[in-house]
């Protein structure tokens, strides 16, 4: 999920009166951002009935009359609020880096910067600063001496926020976390890696993956030009045939998101055994993980693939395929020549951006990658009050208890499940904000000369503080995000939900607004990253973090016949003639969604029991639910949109709006009749928790 919040914010209040007097009260109070009780009106389009299409009539307008940024691939409520963390993230780094302080971190944060910034002698250095690396690559002589390279690559890719949904250019990806089998462990999670492109589709695929492969082709022999190598054009022909022959033993996405596939625990010395090729041993000592007894394996069948062309693959080949990629990882921070080639790739060709982001944007994004807790200590003080906090922590707590109510009134659910649910529940920790202990970055060396040098030394620096959670007891109140991040995050693993300090601004959350439309909003967010504890994966997990079976055998029948109605709900909605909303990858995101509406409505319920007045017309259903679908606005470009079908575990959010179809309060607050596109028949109305 994604969210934001600028302003101090006044205390809750739950009184039952509150709402009525809302009209009143707006002639006294501040405005809201959007509109006069917090939607924006002019971005509708009364044109459209509610009923064929609730995101057209909520955001039609909008629609039309908005552009995407020409350095997007795409624009919705979630961008206008990252660009205003952006902004406020920029104004405290270039203060940083303008006092040139000597020691601490402001002086991390300025140099690092700096450095960025120093276009003029990251032209002058050109491609001295990967001499060595290159060297080092060539000089490999053996296969032992490639998987030592291949075990040093495994340094610079620790991904803590998602093991199952991202790709890496490195052979494998790292995540350090709790063991799913056993919570009171951390462990290492290996999982497939190895492509340039972001998933297997795009090398086994026609059409348009044809096209982006002739594009990639060309993108890897013009890196070799640009920085000397003879022989680019047969080099990328061998590069794109070793990532194809790599794609092919590649988990699909649907096999990366399944939770019990992915639970699968080695023993280090089982390595050589169930994924012969590669020297695993030499592999785990440049790692640094060569006293780690036990990891899990996320995707077995991709690994023992992978390690097994590591073994029948030219050695050549692959020295080719680690330079192209030491090549492309360090392109944002070398000469403009190659930090353009490495956008017209990866940005325009594969999203469609026309440009390129400004550089301070990149350079912000670069130090909150590096120094980000640092950055967002600075952050809290200036943008994120206590009152915020604790009208945050009241609405949790209110959305929580009703989700608890929802469990006790579920006629399906047999008793003993049900217990289990309301423990889980309990023993949910949410923490609002910021993190409650800020990571120390004193032995990161950053210096205002090396740009390369010091997103190098970053990323190591991550690595090493990873690797230092193994053995150790599970620290359960690590955050996985940044404070000045525009998101949210359920921890199924810890039982857990965090909700970062930027994602309590408009439209999202509005102090001075109408609190229908902030329950439609941030409560249903809110509601969305509690029901996430429950979805088709979370269901999975008991209220220790631990993966294991809690439910009764018919209960998990009836939730797995309500996640296939749903999943089949979405495979209904097509962008495009030739392809549609895959149900199944986005069945996650989308059984939070209508558990997350549905009490986020229950949750405003009990907090105003009483009618309440309309406003402009619109009663406090209407305005709840047109909160939700605003809260959705949208528009990508078609590449961006296509991969997103493809890769991404939510559905666009034009169709996430259209969640409301399942919930019958929709259906009474806007008249909704049968003849219409969105009606659902009562029992076809999908109730999940």
């Amino acid at each position: 999920m994604t969210l934001l919040l600028g302003v101090a914010l006044a205390a809750c209040s739950s009184s039952e009166n509150s709402n009525q007097a809302a009209g009143k009260a707006a002639k006294t109070t501040p405005k809201p951002v959007l509109g006069e009780f917090g939607v924006d009106l002019t971005g509708m389009d009364s044109k459209v009935a509610p009923g064929d299409d609730f995101f057209d009539y909520v955001n039609g307008r909008w629609v039309k009359d908005t552009q995407i940024p020409a350095d997007r691939s795409s624009y919705n409520s979630f961008s206008v609020l990252g660009e205003q963390a952006l902004k406020d993230t920029r104004a405290i780094i270039e203060d940083a880096a303008a006092k040139g302080e000597k020691t601490g971190n402001a002086a991390r944060i300025g140099d690092y910067y700096s450095a960025y910034m120093d276009e003029a002698g990251i032209e002058a250095k050109g491609i001295a600063p990967l001499k060595a690396p290159l060297a080092a690559i060539e000089a490999i002589k053996d296969k032992g001496m490639l998987a030592q390279a291949l075990g040093r690559s495994l340094r610079t890719d620790v991904d803590l926020l998602n093991a199952t949904n991202y790709t890496t250019s490195n052979l494998f990806g790292l995540w350090i976390s709790v063991n799913l089998l056993k919570p009171d462990q951390t462990i290492p999670y290996l999982v497939q890696g190895g492509l340039g492109m972001p998933d297997r589709d795009f090398y086994l695929e026609g059409g348009r993956m044809e096209t982006l492969r002739s594009q990639y082709l060309a993108y890897i022999a013009q890196l070799f030009e640009l920085a000397g190598v003879a022989d680019g054009e047969a080099k990328a022909i061998r590069i794109l045939s070793l990532e194809t022959a790599i794609a092919h033993v590649h988990a699909s996405q649907l096999d990366t998101n399944d939770v019990q596939k992915g639970a699968n625990e080695w023993a280090q010395t089982e390595f050589a055994k169930r994924a012969p090729g590669l020297d695993w041993t030499r592999f785990f000592d440049a790692a640094s993980l060569n006293v780690q007894t036990q990891f899990i394996v996320w995707q077995p069948a991709a690994i023992s693939g992978i390690a097994d062309l590591v073994g029948k693959e030219e050695l050549q080949t692959w020295k080719d395929w680690l330079a192209f990629h030491t090549l492309d990882n360090a392109a944002p921070y070398l000469p403009k020549t190659f930090a353009d080639a490495h956008f017209a790739f990866h940005g325009t060709a594969l999203s469609g951006t026309p440009e390129q982001r400004e550089r301070w944007k990149r350079g912000v994004d670069e130090v909150n990658h590096a120094l980000g807790d640092a950055v967002g200590k600075l952050y809290v003080a200036q943008h994120f009050s206590p009152r915020t906090k604790a009208r945050a922590e009241a609405m949790v707590s209110r959305i929580i208890s009703a989700f608890g109510k929802r469990i006790d009134a579920l006629s399906w659910m047999s008793a003993p499940t049900k217990a289990r649910a309301k423990a889980k529940l309990a023993g949910l920790k949410v923490g609002i904000g910021y993190p409650e202990h800020w990571r120390d970055y004193s032995g990161l060396d950053v210096r205002r000369d090396d740009a390369l040098g010091n997103a190098q030394r970053a990323s190591l620096f991550d690595y090493q503080r990873n690797l230092g959670k193994l053995g150790q007891p599970v620290d359960r109140d690590a955050w996985f995000m940044l404070p000045q991040e525009v998101n949210a995050l359920n921890v199924p693993l810890e039982n857990r939900l965090i909700f970062p300090a930027a994602i309590l601004q408009p439209p999202f959350f509005d102090a001075n607004a109408d609190d229908a439309v902030n329950y439609g909003a941030i409560g249903a967010v809110i509601g969305h990253e509690i029901s996430h504890s429950f979805d088709n994966t979370g269901a999975l997990f008991d209220e220790t973090g631990k993966l294991d079976n809690w439910w009764g055998k018919d209960d998990l029948a009836h939730f797995e016949a309500a996640g296939a109605a749903l999943a089949a709900q979405f495979d209904s909605y097509k962008p495009f003639p030739d392809l549609a909303v895959n149900g199944k990858l986005t069945l996650g995101e989308n059984i939070a969604d209508v558990a997350g509406l549905a009490t986020a409505y229950d949750a405003y319920h009990l907090a105003y029991p009483e009618a309440g007045a309309a406003l402009d017309g619109y009663t406090p259903d209407q305005r709840l639910f047109m909160g939700w679908a605003q809260a959705w606005r949208s528009k990508m470009r078609e590449p961006a949109l296509r991969n997103l079908l493809l890769t991404n575990v939510h559905a666009p959010g034009q169709y996430r709006a259209l969640t409301v179809r399942n919930l019958d309060p929709w259906y009474a607050a806007f008249a909704v009749k049968p003849e219409q596109k969105l009606y659902l028949a009562p029992a076809e109305r999908v109730k999940v928790w």
